[in-house]
């Protein structure tokens, strides 16, 4: 994981799809490249202080961290215009500490396993090179979860859980892209929604 440091910090906020969600984007990674961590409550956010701290505003409902950015989805009865300020301003102070956004380590590549069929090893190639990237921009990611009798599952993580348009995203954009370059690829799903 990524070491933070004490250091000049830059936040701008950056909408998304989901109105629910906002992308708080800092000017250094906050993790490494390609891996992301999903908060959905504060009891899941053991290794991160800084999703912890977030859980404590009444409107967080859900908090994701990923490359550069941290996105936070609020609840529905709360205003963006209301709160954003707020958990921009806590979020640039804690960066601005010095501590880790996220405190994990990995023995190995968690995206790849080296068991994983030929068609896995695909399906998480082209999620990796081709899918992140694009859902990172709009503040979440979308993980491999299984493949079974053609059918790909996947995780919606960040502002693609709960978005009204992921599952445009996921039947038009991911699955079109993978059944296109893999013909044993028929169908996919989004996993826990």
């Amino acid at each position: 994981m990524l070491k933070a440091q004490a250091r000049p910090v830059h936040l701008y906020m950056e909408a998304n799809p989901n109105p629910n969600s906002l992308k708080f984007v800092a000017n250094f990674m906050l993790v490494e490249e390609g891996i992301s961590f999903d908060y959905p409550s504060a009891t899941s956010a053991e290794n991160s202080q800084l999703a912890k701290e977030l859980f404590n505003f009444e409107a967080v409902e859900r908090v994701f961290i990923a490359a550069n950015f941290v996105t936070v989805t609020k609840s529905e009865d709360a205003e963006w215009p209301e709160i954003q300020n707020i958990i921009r301003d806590h979020i640039k102070k804690y960066l601005e500490s010095g501590q880790s956004a996220v405190s994990a380590s990995f023995d190995k590549d968690p995206l790849f396993d080296e068991n994983d069929s030929e068609t896995v090893k695909k399906i998480k190639g082209i999620l990796d090179e081709y899918i992140r990237p694009a859902v990172e921009q709009d503040g979440g990611a979308i993980v491999f979860h299984s493949f079974h009798d053609g059918i790909v599952k996947v995780h919606l993580q960040g502002s693609c859980s709960g978005c009204p348009s992921s599952t445009v995203t996921l039947k038009a954009g991911i699955q079109n892209l993978l059944t296109r370059m893999l013909p044993e690829v028929k169908e996919v799903q989004a996993e826990g929604v």
